[in-house]
């Protein structure tokens, strides 16, 4: 078999075989494909696309490139969830506590943040002595013990996918469904859940900016979850404004809390009922109604926070800042913004909020710059709400004054002010399974 003909066959726009796709991923990984011979076939993909049995093998041929995790030895239905990245996403540290309070294992790996979204993993960095790097045998038997535990992507987990993102980054070859898809379902598959809930978002903050292209990546990540025995669900949520009002690390765990205290903000809560009830859903527990049901009365009764401050303790993290978030370190600078004018707030470019948040201290532009745990922002004034000139519609923490300075004006540029109440966007706007789409 040769590499050559494997490009060919696919520039004139033909299938693939699972043997084809094999030799590839083998050959990269190992370094015997140079560079642009695996360019022009990633070209060729994004040209041609894929079928869903030739993005499934994908999939699987890249997530056998490493170690696979096996929960095997972890009693019960274990259920994983990705979103697709957003602004103020704090929604894993509030669904995976509901959830395993019900007694659903998340054994879940996150990331770090990069460019305008955070990541969760830095979220949990802000609670002081709380540990990420857990080593496999302390991570099962904390989901065994506690239900739930969430860590940063640890040793040699799809490095098909690594070598594969970063050259898709410099060929202009990021935004092709197939690559997308089998490079996010490759990391769940060899993370070893049995079924997998998919946030995909869509809109100013998101990667997919419309919600057909959401519903396209959406279609072919529950095809390529079904067609490997995962039972597989994506919800499309909204990310044209910041999910809840925080944006930024301690600041988010704040939300957290108070979102698991029955105190948080409306939308974020919403959000948060109905990822989890998917995922209880998928696990069995039900009806989606009675799913939903079961997640509030968590929140309402407390077993829910209960269920995160044990997991936090269990990974070495300090729970007093969760029972009292005063106890967080705090920014030694805070400045309010001002509305500029009088009326309702159109719209909040959500990616340029998540960029002046990194402005701040909150992010990161590149994967060793390091992260201020106090930076961020809290907004006061929201999407279809009234404001006046000069009202504060949000509070910026971070270090420095400059640093407010630059922000600033990317935050300011990110508001629209209009006369008229914007027409309401919903927050959930499609659920995806495999028997279609369920527009809502």
């Amino acid at each position: 078999m040769r590499m050559y003909d494997i490009i060919a066959k696919k520039r004139d726009g033909n299938e693939l075989s699972e043997q084809e796709i094999q030799f590839f991923i083998d050959g990269y990984v190992k370094g015997n494909i140079p560079d642009y011979q695996a360019s022009a076939l990633m070209m060729a993909i994004y040209l041609h696309g894929m079928t869903e049995q030739e993005t499934a093998n994908l999939t699987m041929c890249m997530a056998r490139s490493g170690e696979m995790v096996d929960l095997s030895s972890i009693d019960g239905v274990k259920v994983d969830k990705h979103s697709t990245g957003g602004v103020g996403d704090k929604t894993t540290l509030i669904i995976a506590p509901i959830v395993a309070s019900l007694g659903v294992r998340v054994a879940k790996m996150s990331g770090r943040g990069l460019g305008h979204t955070g990541g969760t993993v830095d979220k949990m960095e802000s609670i002081p002595g709380m540990k990420t790097d857990l080593d496999r045998k302390t991570f099962f038997n904390i989901v065994r013990k506690v239900g739930v535990s969430v860590i940063g992507q640890s040793g040699n987990l799809v490095p098909a996918d690594k070598k594969l993102y970063a050259l898709r980054d410099v060929t202009a070859t990021i935004e092709s469904i197939p690559l997308i898809a089998s490079s996010i379902m490759s990391k769940k598959i060899a993370a070893g859940s049995d079924c997998i809930l998919l946030d995909v978002k869509t809109g100013s903050g998101a990667f997919m900016k419309t919600v057909e292209d959401s519903i396209q990546l959406a279609k072919a990540m529950v095809s390529i979850g079904e067609h490997v025995g995962r039972r597989t669900v994506a919800l499309i949520t909204d990310m044209d404004r910041p999910l809840g009002s925080a944006i930024g690390n301690s600041l988010e765990i704040c939300e957290v809390c108070e979102t698991l205290k029955n105190r948080g903000p409306k939308d974020l809560t919403a959000i948060c009922v109905e990822l989890a009830a998917n995922m209880l859903f998928l696990a069995g527990h039900g009806e989606l109604s009675t799913c939903r049901e079961l997640a509030k009365a968590q929140i309402s009764n407390g077993a829910a926070f209960q269920k995160l401050r044990e997991m936090v303790a269990a990974q070495g993290g300090d729970v007093s800042v969760l029972d009292d978030n005063s106890k967080f370190a705090q920014a030694a600078v805070r400045r309010e913004i001002k509305a500029r004018k009088t009326g309702f707030i159109h719209a909040m470019n959500t990616e340029q909020c998540g960029i002046a948040s990194v402005e701040l201290g909150a992010g990161r532009e590149k994967k060793e710059d390091p992260i201020d745990y106090c930076a961020g922002i809290i907004l006061q004034k929201k999407v279809g709400d009234q404001v006046k000139a000069g009202e504060t519609i949000a509070t910026f923490y971070t270090s420095s004054e400059q640093k407010c300075n630059e922000a600033e004006q990317l935050f300011q540029n990110a508001v629209t002010i209009g006369t008229e109440p914007p027409a309401s966007v919903p927050l959930l706007h499609a659920r995806v399974t495999k028997d279609g789409v369920e527009q809502h």
